[in-house]
């Protein structure tokens, strides 16, 4: 217990539990400061990397809070993977209340919440229109409420589900418990959306980590898509596995997981035409090394958490850079070297501008020009990525092309990027 050693009483306690209960040998960077925010009753929107230690903050606050935790996940796998974990531990009893459960199952779960017998609550954001959930959740008396990929709240970040949108009046339903909004990725408009959609109060925001300097940033462009689809399966056939090809349609993420077969590697393809099953197994193909590639659509990604992606390239243009970071931020997790490449035509923003009729037509419009925009820029992709998320990081990166160019030019003139695999050679 040397670790506890020369901390504050509160310090020693957040340990002690998160030791004790939860098996966590030490906490994490920033995982102690939001604890204490919340046990201070302070709304806390948290925003930090995948694999990060997020969920660890509220099963410890938890655990140090009289009544019980509600936590909102839109994924039901994410639910049943932290229910399992949370009950194998040496904590309080966790639930799961979901569309899965049969009628005797869902009514013996809310009679857990209703008896106080349940700690830890989870439930998908449209579960909260049942009235006899909310009821339920009320005898409980919730102290903490976490919204887990709370940017799915805002209309101008990736992934905006209307049904987050219930969240805020739930919540003063409730009486306003502490709230935890948790993401992993948010701009300073969609963090202020989260803010105000959810009624936080004077919230702390404790926003770190969207650097990744060990992923390499580049964009190829392109005259027609016959050379960009021929670029795209060149450079994945040649490069490191395993990766993620992330495409704008279904078709091509079967056409292109095809040419690929076709070239040596073993791929597999997913999106939201196949089945619920069919996606999971492919998925967990995918997660045990059973493939080199995937290539899918923005369908494939929430929850995925694989460490040695080695690269992740974009066939179709985001539509916007949320959505962009978001993805490129599933490569090199474990700190190794990783690559992101975005393949680019101009007309490829005018398909984009086509579809994007309909409500909230000016954001759509203006979220594709700054996309556009990090396509065509010819300073450090790094310092515009992060800069837009309220990082005040100064280039040059030293691990963009651009940047890369720049340093070629200034220090070597012999040196040149090969344009169909991305790395330099001598000129002969």
């Amino acid at each position: 217990m040397d670790k506890l050693k020369g901390r504050d009483p509160t310090a020693r306690q957040i340990l002690a539990v998160a030791q004790k209960s939860f098996g966590y040998e030490a906490l994490r960077s920033g995982q102690e400061e939001a604890i204490r925010t919340l046990l201070e009753g302070k709304d806390t929107l948290v925003v930090q990397p995948t694999g990060s230690g997020k969920s660890a903050i509220y099963q410890i606050a938890g655990l140090m809070m009289e009544g019980s935790v509600l936590v909102i996940s839109p994924l039901i796998a994410l639910q049943k993977d932290q229910v399992d974990s949370i009950n194998a531990q040496e904590a309080d009893e966790a639930v799961v209340i979901n569309s899965t459960l049969r009628v005797a199952e869902s009514r013996e779960a809310l009679c857990k919440v209703e008896g106080g017998d349940a700690k830890y609550v989870f439930l998908a954001p449209e579960q909260l229109h049942k009235e006899d959930l909310i009821s339920s959740l009320k005898e409980s008396k919730v102290s903490l409420v976490v919204v887990d990929e709370a940017h799915c709240i805002s209309q101008w970040g990736h992934d905006f589900r209307p049904e987050y949108l219930q969240i805020g009046d739930a919540i003063e339903e409730l009486g306003h418990p502490t709230i935890l909004a948790l993401t992993a990725t948010a701009s300073k408009r969609v963090r202020h959306e989260i803010v105000n959609s959810l009624g936080m109060k004077s919230p702390k925001l404790l926003v770190r980590g969207f650097d990744r300097p060990n992923i390499y940033l580049r964009v190829d462009h392109f005259s027609s898509k016959e050379e960009k689809v021929e670029a795209l399966v060149r450079r994945a056939s040649w490069a490191e596995k395993p990766g993620i090809i992330y495409t704008g349609t279904r078709k091509s993420a079967e056409e292109i997981s095809h040419l690929l077969k076709g070239s040596g590697v073993k791929p597999l393809f997913y999106h939201a035409g196949l089945k619920a099953d069919e996606r999971a197994e492919i998925q967990d193909q995918f997660m045990r090394g059973q493939a080199d590639v995937i290539v899918a659509t923005n369908a494939f990604g929430m929850g995925v958490d694989k460490s040695d992606v080695r690269f992740v390239y974009h066939f179709d243009i985001c539509d916007s850079l949320d959505s962009y970071y978001q993805e490129i931020g599933r490569a090199g997790r474990d700190g190794e070297k990783a690559e992101a490449t975005l393949f680019f035509r101009t007309e490829d923003v005018g398909l984009q501008k086509f579809h994007a009729g309909g409500e909230y037509k000016e954001i759509k419009l203006e979220r594709l020009r700054l996309m556009q925009e990090y396509a065509d820029l010819t300073s450090c992709r790094r310092e515009f990525l992060l800069q837009y998320f309220g990082d005040d990081f100064q280039g040059p990166c030293g691990n963009c092309d651009n940047c890369e160019a720049t340093l070629d030019s200034n220090q070597d003139p012999d040196i040149e990027v090969d344009p169909s695999i991305g790395t330099r050679r001598e000129v002969a």
